[in-house]
C-alpha cells in the first residue's frame, strides 16, 4: 500500500496531509450512531508512521525566455503597417513593421540638393584657383590673392565632402524605415498598433526565442547563501501535472534595493512550457520527521477532508486533517482504515486486516 507525507496534503488534497489534529466529526453521538456500533464492516487498516522528509522553503516566480527582445525603431515616425501578429514564429531578418518614410525621404531630397549644389561651388572654386596659379607664375596676382583663391577652394571641398556624408547619413536612415527581427523567435506581444507613432525607446513588439526557458524568482538572503549555481530544485509550473526538475543557472550578485532580494534563474525543460507561466520554486532547507499514511485513506466529506481512525473499541470516527494530526502527536501508532465511498462512521470493523 503507497504511503503518502502527510506534509504534502495541503499540496494536493488527494495526496495528503504533513500532519493533522484531534477535532471531533461534527456529527453528534446519537442513538444511531450506538445502534450503528452494533453493526460491523470489514476494513483494511494500517498504522501512521512517522517519516523524514526534506523540508522545503516555496518561493513564488514565472517562466521566462533566456533571449528576449523589446523591438523598437530607431525612427519617430508613423506606423505603416505591421507585417506579424501575436504567436507568429518569426526569423532572424524577417520585416515586423515599417514606418512611414516621408520625412526621412525628404531629408534624403534636401541632403542630395545640398550635395549638388556644394559640388558646383567646388567647380567654381577650383576654376578660380587654376586661374589664379597660372597668374601667380607669371607674376601677374600676388602671391597672397593666389593663397586666397586656394583657401577658397579648399573650403569648397571641405564643403562638398560635408554634404556627401550629410546624403549617406540621410540615405542609412531610409534603413530604419523597415525594422526587421534581430532573432529566431515568437512575437510575443505587440504594444502598438498601425498609424501609432513609433520613437526610440518605445517598443512596438516582443519577439522571444522559446527554445530555451528559464524560471526566474528572488529569495531572501538567508537562502540565497545556501544555493549554488548547478543545483538541482524541484519547479511546480501551472500546466504541468508534476514537479519538474530545475538547474540554478545563475544567481544575482546583488539584492534589490528596494525588495532586499536577489533574483535567481533556473534552467528547466518540460512539454509544451510557455513564458509568462507562473511557478513554485521548492528550495531544501534540511529534513523533518512527519507522519505518513496511505494516499488510499485519504476521503473528502462534507469538504473537509480527512480520514477513518480507528479506536481502542475497532470502531470508524471520521477525523479532519487538523484532528488527526494532534491525536497522532499524543498517541504514537494511530490506526486509520482504507477509504472507500460507504459510510464508515460510528461502524464497528470486523475481520481487521493491517
Amino acid at each position: 500500500m503507497s504511503k503518502v507525507a502527510l506534509n504534502q496534503f495541503l499540496v494536493a488534497p488527494l495526496v495528503i496531509a504533513l500532519s493533522l489534529s484531534i477535532v471531533g466529526c461534527s456529527e453528534p453521538e446519537s442513538a444511531k450512531t450506538a445502534q450503528a456500533a452494533q453493526r460491523s464492516v470489514q476494513a483494511q487498516i494500517s498504522q501512521i508512521q512517522p517519516a523524514e522528509v526534506t523540508a522545503t522553503t516555496a518561493t513564488t516566480g514565472s517562466v521566462v525566455a533566456l533571449e528576449s527582445v523589446r523591438v523598437a525603431s530607431r525612427l519617430m515616425g508613423y506606423i505603416k503597417d505591421i507585417a506579424v501578429v501575436e504567436g507568429q514564429a518569426v526569423k532572424t531578418g524577417q520585416r515586423l513593421f515599417s514606418i512611414d518614410p516621408l520625412d526621412i525621404e525628404g531629408a534624403v531630397e534636401q541632403a542630395r540638393l545640398g550635395l549638388r549644389q556644394a559640388d558646383d561651388a567646388m567647380k567654381d572654386a577650383k576654376a578660380d584657383f587654376e586661374r589664379f596659379e597660372n597668374l601667380y607664375k607669371d607674376e601677374v596676382v600676388s602671391r597672397q590673392q593666389f593663397e586666397k583663391m586656394k583657401l577658397n577652394y579648399d573650403m569648397a571641398v571641405s564643403r562638398s565632402a560635408q554634404a556627401k556624408a550629410g546624403l549617406g547619413t540621410a540615405q542609412g536612415q531610409m534603413r530604419y524605415a523597415t525594422v526587421t527581427s534581430p532573432i529566431n523567435g515568437v512575437v510575443t506581444r505587440k504594444l502598438a498598433n498601425q498609424g501609432d507613432i513609433a520613437a526610440p525607446g518605445h517598443p512596438v513588439l516582443m519577439v522571444e526565442n522559446q527554445a530555451r526557458l528559464q524560471v526566474q524568482t528572488a529569495v531572501s538572503e538567508a537562502l540565497y547563501q545556501d544555493i549554488r549555481i548547478g543545483q538541482t530544485v524541484m519547479v511546480e509550473i501551472d500546466g504541468q501535472e508534476k514537479a519538474v526538475a530545475g538547474k540554478v543557472a545563475s544567481l544575482s550578485p546583488a539584492a534589490d534595493p528596494m525588495t532586499h532580494t536577489y533574483t535567481i534563474k533556473l534552467d528547466v525543460a518540460a512539454p509544451a512550457l510557455k513564458s509568462g507561466a507562473f511557478a513554485r520554486v521548492l528550495f531544501p532547507t534540511g529534513a523533518r520527521n512527519i507522519l505518513a499514511l496511505p494516499v488510499e485513506a485519504v476521503l473528502e466529506r462534507a469538504g473537509i477532508t480527512g480520514v477513518f481512525v480507528v479506536d481502542a473499541q475497532n470502531v470508524a470516527r471520521y477525523r479532519s486533517r487538523s484532528a488527526v494530526r494532534a491525536e497522532s502527536g499524543r498517541t504514537r501508532g494511530h490506526r486509520q482504515c482504507a477509504g472507500s465511498e460507504q459510510r464508515r462512521q460510528g461502524l464497528r470493523l470486523s475481520d481487521v486486516k493491517g
